[in-house]
């Protein structure tokens, strides 16, 4: 009794398909009938969001979708024999793909490896990848943080030229300028436009084709706002306020110096939350330059005008300390000079006090001395009153001038201050509404 053998499996017509297709396809050959036809690749583009802005290394990197499209003539077939297949996927290693490149890639990042392409019946090619690429760009930080940035990626095919292949838009470039559905937009950055164009360069006597999408994007201020500016302004605020203390307190120069010493500190704590370049320093670091700056010329007025003060105490004690010496070392030298400035004075007279009783002339001329010995006393006390007076009417009026010095350095600062201040807003509010 012979034994049936079975009947092999009949191949799926999937199966069958894709062999029919690749079976004489040679992927390194442009997939046209004419060699003179032109293949037109077209290229879209949509940002998905941007990562990270690196200004030292002038870089960005974003995650965007790529979408490639263009016509294979060796990928065609009828579907009514493949049981209607309109489209089927292909291994991207097995099929001629375009040599498009983005000129400004330096690297591709953590992109997912995609292996596969659609194809369908009429042999067009559809080749999505989503990526993550990092592209160089010339980054504007002198507005930080009320930046914006334009970064292009541009498409060109790296041998061919137009005669071979050609580059188009996918979309219109309305649409493409206005799509900001896929873009993640609760992030540091916020999506303006992507205008995208389509230009030829001419190189080597030959044309080829380019296609350039304009990223504009923004940056949004208001962290670097409260982190940064805020506090900066409330410091100057401080700072500005310490001048209402009195001068002769002493305390002023103690407060302005904590005032620079916390300054100096919290710059140094937010150094690398501000952008690295070396080619131009974005005007916040001139900002934060200035006001240290400030703080300084601040706390310098204040030591002169301090300075002012003591200088006018040191010489009213050194005035008091001579008037003492020569009070007590120089009673024999001084005593003619002591009754000459007596005879000279006109508002000095000399009565006996009603409780003593005149002695009897014996007595005087018993003691000649006496006499003398009291006009001396006399004399340096009216000389000591004198001289207390006009000290304290010196020190007085000196105070007087230092407090008008401040008053005029203390304007001086706040005018400073304040057109500084203005200039920045106007700049930062330019920038911010443009």
């Amino acid at each position: 009794m012979a034994q049936s053998i079975p009947e092999k499996p009949k191949r799926s017509a999937l199966n069958q398909l894709t062999r029919a297709l690749l079976r004489n396809y040679d992927r390194g050959v442009r997939p046209v009938q004419n060699w003179t036809s032109v293949t037109t690749v077209f290229v879209d583009f949509i940002l998905q969001s941007v990562l990270d802005v690196d200004s030292k290394t002038q870089s960005i990197t974003a995650s965007i979708w790529y979408r490639q499209i263009w016509t294979d003539e060796f990928l065609v077939w009828d579907p009514d024999q493949f049981d209607g297949i309109n489209e089927i996927s292909l291994s991207s290693d097995a099929i001629w793909i375009p040599d498009i490149i983005v000129n400004e890639l330096v690297a591709e990042g953590r992109s997912p490896p995609i292996p596969y392409v659609y194809v369908n019946a009429s042999g067009c090619v559809k080749n999505y990848r989503p990526m993550q690429v990092v592209l160089a760009c010339s980054l504007e930080m002198f507005a930080f943080p009320f930046d914006k940035q334009n970064c292009s990626l541009t498409f060109r095919s790296w041998l061919h030229s137009v005669k071979e292949i050609d580059l188009a838009l996918w979309r219109s470039e309305e649409a493409i300028a206005n799509d900001r559905r896929q873009f993640m937009n609760d992030g540091e950055w916020e999506l303006l436009s992507i205008p995208a164009r389509y230009w030829r360069l001419q190189q080597d006597r030959a044309d080829y084709a380019h296609v350039c999408f304009h990223v504009l994007i923004r940056r949004r201020p208001l962290l670097y706002v409260v982190g940064l500016l805020i506090p900066s302004i409330f410091l100057m605020m401080v700072d500005v306020m310490s001048f209402y203390l009195p001068v002769s307190s002493g305390t002023r120069i103690g407060f302005k110096i904590s005032t620079l010493l916390g300054y100096t500190l919290f710059r140094v704590n937010l150094m690398d939350e501000l952008p690295a370049t070396a080619v131009a320093t974005p005007l916040i670091g001139v900002f934060f330059a200035v006001c240290m700056a400030l703080l300084m010329l601040s706390l310098i007025k204040s030591i002169l005008v301090v300075k002012l003060l003591h200088h006018s105490q040191k010489e009213v004690r050194e005035m008091s300390a001579s008037a003492c010496l020569l009070d007590k070392y120089g009673l024999s030298e001084s005593s003619a000079v002591s009754l000459d400035r007596l005879d000279r004075s006109e508002d000095l007279e000399f009565e006996p006090s009603p409780e003593e009783e005149p002695g009897p002339p014996a007595d005087i001329g018993a003691n000649p001395c006496s006499l003398e010995h009291l006009l001396r006393e006399l004399v340096s006390i009216r000389l000591a009153f004198s001289q207390e007076t006009s000290e304290s009417w010196a020190q007085s009026q000196w105070l007087a001038l230092c407090s008008k010095v401040d008053r005029f350095l203390f304007r001086l600062y706040l005018i400073i201050l304040a057109v500084y201040a203005g200039t920045l807003l106007l700049f930062w509010a330019s920038w911010s509404f443009a």
